[in-house]
């Protein structure tokens, strides 16, 4: 990751993404596209899949949208910035249009792990020099809070209930960072909207590397309505997603594995905060036993054994 930002006070005083919305108070995904487009600049066309972000922020006649923007449906965003992206290159070497202007999706956990994983997976393998941000809050949440497929493990969600015969969700989190370095792309990275400054540089970093191929950043991005918690516990909560392991921050930089602050040292089990402290926070868990909990736990440290392995691996 290059380093572009190193405190809140370099980060640019202009906002592309201003009043005119009714996101949820405490939205975790309008502070992650606050922070996304202050570090993308006002050079930038977003195309944005149906989700929370968008029914929140484009109720006509109104926008909170100061940059060229384009929304689309829930499985097509990956295509729809495609054909963008094409189009403007096509211009470009005709001597129609001169401009640098940069391509970014912003997509939510249900139009990426789900509906529009398709999409994403013909976009990475065509090699669309695209920076595709999934914003994660772990359900489809501006449709009622049903599961996806980035919801996590024993989650209560409405179509994950909790009762005698089910406990939340009972499948695993899937792991999409997985299934888009399998496409061999240039740069991947995580990101939490807790740490402002690790996602600003990252934004940078991927826009650095378009012209080389598909960029993909992964962001944790809390919803206090879908996760059950108080509208002013969302960056501590999303900061803890990160201190427990449950969400570790590191980037895939042509084909190598890095880890970053404070992910950096949790290799190491004994420098995570105990996953109880990220759980107990959110009602979406209220329902889990000491014995859940023991497998959430041994799930995150299996997740770390393999990216350990995968380091390795690739160095």
């Amino acid at each position: 990751m290059k380093v572009y930002f190193r405190t809140i006070k370099d980060l640019p005083e202009d906002e592309y993404f201003g009043p005119g919305q009714l996101t949820c108070a405490g939205c975790g995904p309008s502070i992650a596209v606050r922070w996304l487009l202050k570090a993308a600049g006002s050079d930038v066309i977003v195309v944005n899949a149906t989700g929370c972000i968008e029914v929140t922020t484009t109720s006509y006649p109104y926008t909170a949208w100061s940059v060229p923007y384009l929304h689309v449906a829930f499985e097509n965003s990956a295509a729809a910035a495609s054909g963008v992206e094409a189009a403007l290159k096509a211009l470009r070497r005709k001597g129609i249009l001169d401009t640098k202007a940069k391509v970014m999706v912003i997509a939510g956990d249900g139009g990426t792990y789900d509906i529009g994983l398709q999409a994403l997976s013909g976009m990475l393998e065509r090699g669309h020099g695209i920076l595709y941000v999934l914003y994660d809050n772990e359900a489809y949440m501006n449709t009622g809070i049903q599961r996806s497929g980035g919801t996590p493990h024993f989650a209560w969600t409405t179509t994950s209930p909790v009762g005698s015969k089910f406990k939340g969700k009972v499948q695993r989190k899937k792991d999409i960072m997985s299934i888009v370095i399998g496409h061999h792309i240039p740069y991947a990275a995580t990101a939490n909207i807790a740490y402002p400054i690790d996602l600003a540089n990252k934004v940078k970093t991927a826009f650095d590397y378009i012209d080389e191929g598909p960029a993909f950043i992964h962001v944790i991005a809390p919803c206090p309505p879908g996760w059950r918690y108080p509208e002013e516990m969302t960056v501590e909560i999303a900061r803890l997603a990160t201190e427990t392991g449950y969400f570790p921050l590191y980037e895939w930089d042509h084909g190598r594995i890095r880890f970053n602050p404070p992910s950096n040292t949790h290799l190491d089990k004994s420098r995570r905060k105990p996953i109880i402290e990220y759980l107990k926070r959110q009602g979406r868990f209220v329902h889990l036993t000491e014995e859940d909990i023991k497998e959430i736990e041994k799930e995150i440290d299996e997740y770390w054994d393999y990216l350990a392995r995968l380091a390795k691996a690739f160095g």
